[in-house]
């Protein structure tokens, strides 16, 4: 269906281009012919073309756009609610605090977050304190020392959440081949943003008949090809959050795992939004103060007309002359 619809996207902006073409060149045999049409300029009819081309272009962008999603060898992910989208709408921060919790549990021990420090955990899913614990846990080799050596020490708020493999061929050689990408960024990396993921973590299921599995595969439809290497570790109670009141279900574990890697995607979002509310309100004042001193203070004096009458100066001249003339 989406197939169709980009070919029919096509076929318009090609008739668009056509019509716009014949139209244009009817204009100009118009202007030659007719008295009145003498005024269509050519900067006109290189504006007409132009807006034309863009619209053509534009058409033909979507029309693309539209054929390569239909074309795709995955399933789209479905629309999802996330509280934290909107201007107007911060990110839960009880939800970053357990889907810290479950990266920490479930996605540590393959996957990398090498851009989040742990000072970036403070005011948002820790307090201070907590943080620097949650950084004394893991050993940093640091170094080299005032001799000259390397050494090992506890972690530290500046430091950078730990990577489960030293290197890039560790982590392939741990996963038959294939290296677990780092989520740091991985919403904003992956088309459909949290609604990906959320899918991708919760779509496992049996493949279809005739869709073979190479060993170390595991099946999901919202996967480009369908088949993954990296198995369902989200499920029922796989993993247990202290607030008893939360049901660890599949789906509120990947949620929170999701909005915990949105907030990783970007931690200054919330104040983003802030800044631009106050930017807006500012503007707002400014502008209103600025259109008010233009309209009602400034435009008296920008049309105010000096005229030059000689009578006048006259008459004013022979006044001050009979006040000097007057005796004193």
């Amino acid at each position: 269906m989406r197939f169709n619809m980009a070919g029919k996207l096509l076929n318009f902006g090609s008739k668009l281009f056509k019509s716009s073409k014949n139209f244009i060149n009817a204009a100009y045999v118009r202007r030659s012919t007719s008295t009145n049409a003498r005024k269509w300029t050519g900067a006109r009819q290189k504006l007409l073309t132009f807006g034309a081309l863009t619209g053509a272009a534009g058409l033909l962008m979507y029309a693309m756009d539209v054929s390569v999603d239909a074309s795709s060898d995955c399933v789209h992910p479905s629309k999802q609610g996330w509280g934290h989208k909107g201007l107007l709408s911060a990110v839960d921060k009880e939800g970053v605090r357990r889907g810290y919790q479950v990266y920490k549990e479930v996605c540590a021990s393959c996957h990398s977050l090498k851009y989040i420090a742990y000072r970036n955990l403070v005011g948002v899913c820790m307090t201070e304190a907590e943080a620097k614990s949650e950084a004394e846990g893991i050993t940093v080799h640091d170094g080299p020392d005032e001799e000259g050596n390397y050494f090992d020490r506890p972690g530290k708020l500046s430091d950078y959440l730990p990577l489960p493999y030293p290197n890039e061929e560790a982590g392939r050689a741990a996963n038959n081949g294939a290296y677990p990408p780092d989520l740091s960024y991985i919403v904003s990396a992956r088309k459909g943003g949290e609604d990906y993921i959320f899918a991708l973590l919760t779509g496992y299921c049996d493949p279809p008949a005739g869709f073979s599995l190479r060993d170390g595969l595991y099946f999901n439809p919202y996967f480009s090809g369908g088949a993954i290497a990296m198995g369902q570790l989200i499920s029922n109670e796989s993993v247990t959050y202290p607030d008893d009141k939360i049901s660890p279900t599949a789906s509120q574990i990947a949620k929170d795992v999701v909005t915990f890697l949105a907030w990783t995607s970007e931690p200054e979002g919330d104040i983003r939004k802030l800044l631009i509310i106050k930017v807006t309100i500012i503007s707002t004042f400014l502008i209103s103060l600025t259109y008010y001193i233009k309209r009602l203070k400034w435009s008296s004096l920008k049309s105010r007309k000096i005229f030059f009458m000689p009578e006048v100066q006259e008459k004013a001249k022979q006044e001050s002359n009979k006040t000097d003339d007057c005796p004193k």
